[in-house]
């Protein structure tokens, strides 16, 4: 049963706003008065590890945009806001109804549309990136029709009319105001250019990747070795977070037991953990804008023999996938190979029982292109990376899926954690 220890610290978490990820080992949060568990309170930052993307970088980025532009025929790139903003200009600016706007160019220096209020804001942030110096911000007053600012920059430039890309998140009435302005020009989608840069990862984007997945699977075992029966899924969601904020990191899990853990993701019923439960719980955290995506089921208590059954079909599902995965191989190829293991040890046909694609693709954002799905022909290249999750869903009693982050090298795929042993050794 849960301890009352367990109880009181759970109980008054969700009053705290937030653990410190620098507290010392063992230390009692002041913020709740009571100790974390010992697994949680063993864990020590890790945020140091993390080096940030540098200017210097993402003038890279910029440079590479425009090479994929003057091959795609695209005279200039906009975007508004969301993770390409920040991977090309460093700026995390929210949506709202006011048009920001940086636009690359394919030729010529890139510039920006702003709120005339919010210039200061602007300028501090992309100081921090690329474009720096005299940068060109062109702002708007409330009364004002920013999308002639977007076209005259565009003219300034020499583009008059021809192709110019959008971002795929950008709101339509953003890119049907330029397009309003700009008659002459042509709006098409600029995905070609975005996941063209965003889909092959560097060494040091990799590189945080690695380490968002691990400090995900540490906080994971920590919250799985404080797992106490009573709990509620909230509980435990709970203890993950904490883990996470203890390793240096923001991060959390989707938790989900029993008959619901049939569904891929999840319920909102309360649920409680009991003896013999079984555990789905999915989610990740952020280093340095960088996504983590993990799955791990496991039982308290001792599983039933359907149970370990179908966590070994999955497992060998997963295992399909990996070996399947290799430069050159079509994207569609990797869920195929996961789908006949499950579907050939009598989980099909098709999708029911597997009920979604074997993986999507990671970076900024914790779902991006490229997707192993039926239907994909692009081949897969060294420092693309996906999630690897083949799933078995039972309606009305179990699921189970595995799901470690994997990236392609020049020879084959390799996972950035551990994989699940068995339900009742998942770390």
């Amino acid at each position: 049963m849960l301890s009352r220890r367990s109880f009181v610290w759970l109980s008054s978490l969700s009053g705290a706003a937030a653990l410190s990820s620098c507290a010392p080992v063992g230390r009692t949060d002041e913020a709740v008065g009571t100790s974390l568990p010992p697994a949680i309170a063993a864990l020590t930052s890790m945020r140091d590890q993390a080096q940030p993307i540098t200017a210097a970088e993402r003038l890279t980025r910029a440079e590479r945009a425009r090479t994929l532009m003057a091959g795609a025929g695209i005279d200039a790139l906009m975007l508004t806001s969301g993770t390409s903003m920040v991977y090309f200009a460093n700026v995390q600016w929210s949506g709202g109804e006011r048009l920001f706007a940086v636009v690359i160019p394919v030729k010529g220096e890139p510039f920006a549309v702003c709120p005339a209020f919010e210039e200061e804001r602007a300028r501090e942030q992309l100081a921090l990136g690329p474009f720096t110096g005299n940068f060109d911000v062109r702002t708007w007053q409330e009364h004002e029709n920013p999308y002639e600012l977007v076209a005259q920059g565009l003219r300034d430039r020499g583009i008059v009319s021809g192709r110019v890309g959008i971002e795929e998140t950008t709101k339509h009435a953003f890119s049907d105001g330029v397009a309003a302005a700009a008659p002459a020009l042509r709006l098409v989608s600029g995905t070609a250019i975005t996941a063209g840069c965003r889909m092959v990862k560097d060494a040091h984007e990799l590189e945080l990747m690695r380490l968002a997945s691990h400090v995900t699977w540490q906080a994971y075992k920590a919250a799985y070795d404080s797992l106490e029966e009573g709990m509620t899924q909230n509980d435990f969601g709970k203890l993950v977070s904490a883990a996470h904020t203890q390793l240096g990191f923001s991060g959390s899990a989707g938790v989900q037991t029993g008959e619901y853990s049939a569904l891929p993701h999840g319920s909102v019923q309360p649920q409680v953990v009991r003896e013999g439960t079984i555990l789905l719980i999915d989610g990740g955290c952020k280093v340095e804008g960088y996504s983590s995506d993990i799955s791990r089921t496991f039982v308290l208590g001792t599983p039933t023999q359907k149970m370990r059954d179908v966590f070994d079909i999955e497992r060998r599902a997963q295992d399909a996938a990996l070996a399947a995965a290799a430069p050159g191989v079509e994207c569609q190829a990797v869920d195929a190979a996961a789908r006949k293991v499950i579907v050939d040890a009598g989980y099909g046909p098709d999708y029911e029982y597997f009920t979604h694609r074997v993986g999507h693709g990671m970076g900024m954002d914790g779902h991006e292109w490229p997707y192993l799905v039926r239907g994909n022909s692009l081949p897969l290249a060294p420092g693309m990376t996906f999630s690897d999750e083949p799933g078995i869903y039972i309606r009305g009693e179990f699921g189970v899926r595995l799901e470690d982050d994997m990236v392609i090298t020049e020879t084959g795929a390799e996972l950035f954690t551990p994989q699940s042993e068995s339900l009742e050794k998942p770390f």
